[in-house]
């Protein structure tokens, strides 16, 4: 099975090792040198470049997106106004001022609005941003071909990635749930725009992994906008600190081995719960579930969910904490809901199999095996000796 927690995630805090990592794939130092240098003398830096291949009205979006650099180094922001742009939470955190790129290379300041918005957006405002087009929100047709349009990290040009469809609507009882979709997106589209073919703003680009991204629909600007101005600089100030203290908390554990104390522990589960911020409470939940302080891991993915339903990363990870403790029973609805939404996944279909044989849903694991028989053939044989003669169900870790 994959190791466990290992959903990766868009849209976080870009420190420089981060940003390493992501050029990493490049064949050689003097061909990553080559490309830095371009990118750094390039007058166009920040801009779109005149190669798209997507459908012209989602190519003539790119004048309306705008790389930013705040808490994050990079990100996306779209213009929604003459002087108005709108990003993610996650990439401001606490900042009061956000510098924009602009299509010649130079860039201006953008001041933050205080905001008790409890989702992952803040407005921009910025009386420099020269004349130009503006996207205006919409709702999401289900049907539609979606795009994401943001800032390329290598490049730094806006970009119009190639296109998906959208996978789950938001519940209309859940405000704060998002748009899962399948349109491609990588690190530095987050605040970026989720368009459909005909260049319609349906949503804003906020994390995406495994193949599954996200974006907050579009109609939540309104909302946003109501809840924006002067009289939340108390409570924007707070959502913020706990952005950027639980994702700070996050990156200083990245790659140490030493378990967590018990004060650490608490600092994490706090500060990502007063996030407000969805990716930051699944990421939470890993790093505490690979620490093996699973209740605290399944509560944190457990608010997730109430959050959003149809979020599919967290409900894996909701299920991975549940089978980290042994607790079988509590994951089978969560794995029936997954093997409907998310079969496709191996490590989904793998877990099906382990705890229907031993929580006793025998219908849900021969289901997850016939879809296994498509997927990974050669680990057919194992499943089947798995339900045929299972090994002692283990004890529960709580």
């Amino acid at each position: 099975m994959h190791s466990p927690h290992s959903t990766p995630m868009i849209g976080l805090h870009l420190t420089p090792p981060r940003v390493a990592a992501a050029l990493a794939w490049l064949a050689t130092p003097a061909l990553l040198l080559a490309i830095l240098l371009v990118t750094l003398l390039s007058p166009t830096a920040g801009g779109q470049s005149d190669l798209c291949e997507q459908p012209k009205p989602v190519c003539d979006a790119r004048p309306a997106v705008f790389a930013v650099s705040g808490f994050d180094p990079f990100g996306s922001a779209v213009r929604i106004g003459a002087t108005r742009l709108v990003t993610v939470r996650h990439v401001v955190a606490d900042e009061q001022t956000v510098s924009v790129f602009l299509a010649d290379g130079q860039s201006i300041e953008a001041q933050v609005l205080a905001t008790d918005y409890p989702g992952d957006l803040v407005l921009l405002e910025s009386t420099a941003l020269p004349p130009g087009p503006s996207l205006t929100p919409e709702q999401i047709i289900p049907e539609a071909t979606l795009y994401t349009v943001g800032a390329e990290v290598i490049s730094r040009h806006i970009r119009a990635y190639d296109p998906g469809r959208l996978r789950l609507a938001p519940p209309p009882d859940r405000p704060l749930a998002r748009l899962h979709h399948d349109a491609y997106s990588e690190p530095g589209n987050s605040g970026g725009a989720l368009v459909d073919e005909t260049g319609r703003l349906v949503g804003i680009v906020a994390s995406g992994g495994e193949g599954r991204f996200e974006a907050i629909p579009a109609q939540a600007i309104t909302a946003l906008a109501a809840r924006s101005g002067p009289g939340s600089v108390v409570e924007s100030a707070e959502i913020g600190s706990a952005v950027r203290i639980c994702t700070t908390l996050l990156e200083d554990r990245r790659g140490i081995g030493e378990r967590l104390d018990d004060e650490a522990a608490r600092a994490i589960t706090s500060a990502c719960r007063r996030s407000g911020n969805r990716q930051l409470m699944d990421l939470a939940g890993q790093a505490l579930g690979r620490d093996g302080r699973v209740a605290a891991a399944i509560g944190l993915f457990e608010q997730g969910l109430a959050e959003d339903p149809n979020a599919i990363n967290t409900r894996i990870g909701l299920v991975i904490s549940y089978h980290l403790a042994r607790d079988f029973e509590p994951a089978l609805p969560h794995l029936r809901w997954l093997m409907e939404h998310a079969d496709d996944d191996l490590q989904v279909v793998r877990l099906s199999i382990q705890a229907g044989a031993w929580a006793g849903d025998e219908a849900l694991a021969r289901r997850a095996l016939a879809r296994l028989r498509e997927l990974d053939p050669q680990s057919v044989p194992a499943a089947e000796r798995f339900l045929t003669d299972p090994p002692p169900r283990p004890a529960k870790a709580y």
